[in-house]
């Protein structure tokens, strides 16, 4: 297995210097998403005592044209804090804070998702909305072949993976515990973790979270798994389906609740719910994978716990549909219900606003039917 070449070297010699006093003065790592959609880039200053909230953070910039947001003869994007986190890095004082983007007209650039999602998550802060996505990840050596798979070969077929242990079938929970760590000591409102139906696979879960709370903090775990890979030497995947063949894809699901889907009596909220998204699948589609849903056609096919990405469906406890209802749910008649459409790779922005939009806000599309 071929592993990043950082991760031969000394992290002692490293700690003994990140030990060293640093006085009054704070670093704080700008963190931001690029112009894919799906890429996370950082950098650094220092302040000069800690920041007790995200106000007290100065606005940036930084070079677009390098991270596909700009041209290179207008290239200062504005860096502008939103959302701030502890540093599970260089610990306290030490601050993650994580940006929206402005271009030189400041305004939101294309991948700035948050500025839309904000607006629609203050449209509906009366009914509480609620959510906990799902994050599932693959782990892949430097070579960008799944971690501790067979040299040119496959391992055993899907089965003993799932919330497994032994060496023989969870592969790399050094990983996953670190993180969970990490995202803990960070403020990320980090739930559970568990091991994957894929070898190699694994999943960790963020909320429940209001509003837009749920995408900052699944984005900053996403940048704390990624920098944690980084000391391990291997990488982290969100692709929806990073191995062909008969291995299950990667998905996001997103659990979702309003106030009055928790209180007694919400299942009825929560079927109006349903039926509602049942008529705007080609929307949430679009909207559940960065490229409009290309990338969910490798995912769900039907197959491996997914729906068709050409019908929609419900059911419960079903994993096969495009939604499913709890059993415990069900039979409490008031709680959340999952929709398992959304990719690996999906922008939790984006999941969220879409959901508050067909669900809260009532919107529909013309001629959108599943």
């Amino acid at each position: 297995m071929t592993l990043s070449p950082s991760s031969t070297m000394n992290k002692q010699l490293k700690g003994q210097y990140l030990a060293l006093p640093q006085g009054r003065n704070v670093q704080v790592m700008y963190v931001w998403i690029d112009g894919t959609g799906e890429g996370l880039r950082c950098k650094s200053r220092t302040l000069p005592e800690e920041p007790k909230s995200v106000a007290d953070i100065p606005e940036w910039n930084y070079d677009g044209s390098s991270t596909h947001q700009a041209k290179g003869f207008n290239s200062d994007m504005y860096l502008i804090p939103a959302a701030m986190f502890r540093d599970p890095f260089r610990l306290d004082p030490n601050k993650i804070v994580l940006c929206e983007v402005l271009d030189y007209s400041r305004e939101p650039d294309a991948k700035n998702l948050r500025s839309s999602c904000k607006k629609v998550m203050d449209l509906a802060k009366e009914s509480h909305p609620w959510f906990g996505l799902e994050q599932e990840f693959v782990l892949l050596g430097i070579n960008e072949k799944p971690f501790g798979w067979p040299e040119g070969g496959f391992p055993a077929p899907q089965g003993p993976y799932y919330c497994s242990v032994g060496a023989n079938h969870a592969y790399g929970r050094d990983v996953i515990e670190a993180h969970y760590r990490a995202c803990l000591y960070a403020g990320v409102n980090i739930s559970g973790t568990n091991g994957e139906v894929m070898p190699s696979q694994w999943e960790y879960q963020v909320g429940p979270c209001e509003g837009i709370e749920m995408g900052d903090h699944l984005w900053i775990s996403r940048f704390i798994l990624h920098r944690i890979c980084e000391e391990f030497g291997v990488i982290a995947t969100l692709d929806p389906k990073p191995v062909c063949g008969n291995w299950n894809g990667s998905g996001c699901h997103a659990n979702y609740s309003t106030e009055l889907m928790r209180k007694k009596g919400g299942m009825k909220y929560i079927e109006e719910a349903i039926e509602k998204l049942s008529k705007r699948h080609k929307y949430h589609i679009s909207v559940y994978d960065p490229n409009g849903g290309k990338d969910n056609m490798r995912r769900l096919t039907g197959s491996h716990e997914s729906s068709s990405i050409d019908h929609f469906c419900h059911g419960m406890s079903d994993r096969g549909a495009s939604v499913r209802i709890p059993r415990h749910v069900a039979h409490d008649g008031h709680g959340y219900f999952e929709d398992r459409r959304p990719s690996a790779n999906c922008d939790p922005y984006s999941v969220t606003e879409a959901l508050v939009r067909t669900t809260i806000l009532n919107e529909v599309d013309d001629g959108d039917k599943a």
